[in-house]
């Protein structure tokens, strides 16, 4: 297996080249959708490391981390870790990421936040769902429910973030904030309430309700789905 991976390491360049403009052919006639996540990452690689077969490194990659986007959110002294990972590589992948989580902002920013569902998980699954803690954040919004302010309020353990609902409230009216989301990730990948996540929520919605401010919803995000607090039925 080791000469294998030798050999594929050493392949002659137009060899080399050929693969890639293959590769490269299949993502503009097809789209990402054709491709495995292990070369939509080759792609991604091609740029940092242009003279050696990338392929093994983007698999190598996808079986440490579990998948393209968990490649990406992973943090940069991990991916280093891999061999074949220099720090350019890992800065190269961290740029992508982002890009990404820049994109999804920019699709909810200005807009109807509570009518954009799609968009508003796809940011937040990009910007927390491959992060190795919790970490709460808050979206904040106007009369018209479109966005002011998405901060993140605090980062904790693997399991755990401190919340503390007057310093959420505090900063919504700091903000003109008429509304909020709260937003945090499970690094477990599993999405489903805890009861300290509803005890929390409920603390957030009480001090919220007080001083006319709607909770509109909050959503934990998991590696591969979400839960809503007000589709599981958590929040009327």
């Amino acid at each position: 297996m080791a000469e294998r991976a030798k050999e594929s390491a050493e392949l002659p360049p137009n060899h080399r080249a050929g693969h890639r403009e293959r590769l490269r052919e299949r993502f503009r006639r097809a789209g990402a959708d054709a491709l495995n996540d292990y070369e939509l990452l080759e792609l991604v690689l091609f740029r940092a490391i242009p003279r050696r077969d990338v392929k093994p490194l983007a698999k190598e990659l996808i079986a440490t981390f579990g998948g393209f986007a968990e490649t990406l959110g992973a943090p940069p002294e991990r991916l280093t870790e891999v061999k074949g990972v220099s720090d350019a590589v890992a800065t190269d992948l961290k740029i992508i990421q982002a890009a990404a989580v820049k994109m999804g902002r920019e699709r909810i920013i200005n807009r109807r936040v509570v009518s954009s569902a799609g968009d508003l998980i796809a940011y937040c699954r990009a910007a927390m769902a491959d992060r190795p803690t919790e970490e709460f954040r808050i979206l904040f919004l106007d009369r018209k429910n479109k966005l002011i302010a998405d901060e993140a309020q605090q980062q904790g353990t693997v399991d755990h973030t401190p919340v503390y609902p007057r310093e959420v409230i505090k900063r919504a009216l700091e903000l003109h904030a008429s509304s909020i989301i709260l937003v945090h990730n499970h690094p477990s990948g599993d999405p489903t309430p805890s009861r300290g996540d509803i005890a929390m929520t409920m603390e957030i919605v009480k001090a919220a309700k007080a001083l006319n401010i709607n909770v509109h919803d909050h959503l934990i995000i998991g590696h591969k789905t979400e839960a809503s607090f007000r589709q599981l039925g958590l929040l009327s």
